[in-house]
């Protein structure tokens, strides 16, 4: 879940001349600054004591922007991360890494690629530098992507041996039907061989501009890091005569089932299309979740944990043949998914897994003091909260909705023995979408 700031623009001294600064500002919480660079890069931090510092490299890229020619390049770039630079060859940057004491990773997801280290403050100069270095001028040796695009595609067989991480992935294949969210976020296995230097460098050229950048800290000066980024960033250019067209997701939903006859249990996703994450039914729906909860059958603690929530009490507990059932909710800038995932022994008709109980008040108060310990107790990470940072500065979003009608066009994914024979009845009796034909 992120969080959603009150952006309040007054002029304010620049840090140096074409800076745009703005500071934003929430009741009980430390000021969130924020400088647009004059090639457009955002700089923003938050003010936040501790003995750790930890700042990120956002970019406005991932799998969503991907086309068939270029379709599992953010897969292997990530892999790619702090490899031979022009700089610093393989070596210097291993031992370099190592040396900063703290933690320095980077993660594609479907519309976001994340550089991001959590040190000491001291390190925050040569941290910046690793991000800039490995972002800015990779070498993309020809050994190194070879080695790289054998780890990637050993990470796909093994993902594809688990259910629980390769059917996410397929829901979104089904949900966005060959377009921008459905896009594989893993390199198919058939893309491997084509995944080279030069299409590597091509997508960086295409995609990894200021304007699609945001460097955020926490725990350090916004003035230090203005400073370093104008150091390592400042002379980045905005490429003249060549815009981005990005695509708008296209929701189309679907059904597909995956006969695996081995398995142990029948899987199944219901999901719907959601609200993006600017709009304010946002908070509505991850309330919806937390009161939803749910996971496995057995589950150790107390309140908060899932033992109280109402998938756990209403299904798990009434049905021994359900192994796992629970919500879930996987939101982007312009679009969602939400819906609900269940695991059960093959005997175990689908409409078992959905609940229709009213809700009492008590219920949903419990939901929202969950929602709401759950969002600052997460902030209490600093990796957490720059991550939340730069995501928020990246964000853009615009008006959807799903329900019974219209957009209720459910997104259906069975893997097991045997599929639902009816799923679209199921769920018009239940009324969470209407039948289709």
């Amino acid at each position: 879940m992120r969080r959603a700031f009150q952006l309040a623009s007054r002029a304010r001294p620049c840090v140096s001349r074409g800076l745009e600064r703005r500071i934003s500002t929430h009741a009980d919480l430390d000021p969130v600054e924020i400088t647009t660079l004059p090639n457009k890069l955002r700089v923003a931090t938050e003010a936040t004591p501790g003995h750790f510092s930890s700042l990120g490299l956002y970019i406005d890229a991932g799998s969503r922007y991907e086309n068939a020619r270029t379709s599992g390049v953010s897969h292997v770039l990530d892999r790619m991360a702090f490899k031979s630079t022009k700089n610093r060859d393989a070596l210097d940057m291993s031992n370099i890494v190592q040396s900063l004491g703290g933690q320095i990773l980077c993660s594609s997801s479907r519309e976001t690629m994340m550089y991001q280290s959590s040190h000491f403050h001291s390190a925050t100069p040569l941290a910046l530098s690793l991000i800039a270095d490995t972002v800015r001028y990779p070498l993309f040796l020809p050994d190194e992507v070879d080695a790289q695009r054998d780890a990637a595609a050993y990470e796909l067989r093994e993902i594809n041996l688990k259910p629980e991480m390769i059917l996410p992935e397929i829901l979104h294949h089904i949900a966005y039907k060959d377009n921008t969210l459905g896009n594989p976020l893993l390199c198919p296995e058939e893309r491997f061989p084509y995944i080279n230097s030069s299409l590597l460098m091509e997508y960086i050229n295409t995609w990894f501009r200021p304007d699609r950048m945001v460097i955020a800290g926490a725990g350090m000066s916004h003035a230090e890091l203005v400073r370093l980024t104008e150091e390592h960033f400042g002379d980045l250019q905005l490429p003249k005569n060549r815009e981005v067209t990005v695509e708008s997701p296209r929701y189309t939903g679907g059904h597909r089932f995956i006969h695996r006859p081995e398995e142990q249990f029948n899987h199944v996703y219901v999901a719907f299309e959601g609200v993006p994450i600017h709009d304010d039914d946002v908070y509505t729906l991850a309330t919806i979740q937390l009161l939803l909860g749910g996971g496995g059958s057995f589950s150790a603690g107390g309140p908060g944990k899932g033992m109280y929530s109402r998938l756990y009490t209403h299904v798990l507990n009434h049905n021994a043949a359900i192994d796992h059932c629970s919500s879930l909710h996987h939101i982007y800038s312009d679009s969602s998914l939400f819906g609900i995932v269940g695991s059960a022994f093959p005997t175990l008709p689908v409409k078992d897994l959905l609940s229709t109980i009213p809700v009492p008040q008590s219920e949903l108060s419990r939901a929202k003091n969950q929602l709401m310990s759950s969002l600052v107790m997460a902030l209490e990470s600093r990796a957490v909260e720059v991550e939340d940072l730069g995501r928020q500065i990246l964000v853009h979003g615009r008006k959807r909705l799903f329900g019974p009608g219209g957009r209720g066009t459910p997104t259906i994914l069975v893997m097991g023995r045997e599929d639902i024979p009816d799923w679209a009845q199921v769920l018009t009796h239940y009324g969470v979408s209407s039948r289709r034909s």
